[in-house]
């Protein structure tokens, strides 16, 4: 009897060996950003549980709470936590303001540096260069250094490079 090549790979990834999908061994918190363009939070881990949230917005960052094979436990800006696909989350680091007022945006990651730009409440952007309470903030191309304590997506005492 012939078994073919596909049965053997579909029997491998089935025992879990040669699998497709890389494990994610790390610890948990951990900051991600949802990559889909409509993401939706359900309250457990997996498509049988009730949806709460459907996010239309890709970027958005998340705190990454606890994990489940294929699944992601998150933390939404607004502090409303579920569960998400894993394949709906990036490991880009994004951060959107919170602060009352706009944030400057300085040249350098210190107070009294010109200031480049502002960002309102609510703008999303990526983050790098994290260090001493300043991260780069980067809106679309427009960049400059933005105190922590005026964004969500890092932690207060955190270093990104």
């Amino acid at each position: 009897m012939r078994v073919s090549k596909l049965a053997i790979a579909l029997g491998l990834v089935a025992l879990g060996i040669g699998g497709a999908q890389a494990k994610d061994e790390r610890r948990t918190p951990y900051w991600a950003s949802i990559s889909a363009g409509k993401a939706m939070m359900r309250t457990g881990p997996g498509r049988n549980y009730p949806a709460t949230w459907l996010y239309g917005r890709s970027g958005l960052p998340v705190k990454v709470v606890e994990t489940y094979p294929d699944w992601r436990k998150v933390q939404d800006p607004g502090g409303q936590t579920g569960w998400m696909l894993q394949r709906l989350l990036s490991d880009e680091r994004t951060a959107i303001v919170t602060a009352q007022e706009p944030a400057d945006l300085h040249e350098q990651p210190e107070a009294g540096a010109r200031i480049a730009y502002k960002a309102e409440r609510g703008v999303v952007g990526r983050i790098s260069r994290c260090a001493s309470r300043w991260c780069l903030f980067d809106v679309g191309g427009r960049k400059g250094y933005v105190r922590i304590d005026q964004i969500w997506g890092v932690d207060q005492n955190e270093t990104v490079d």
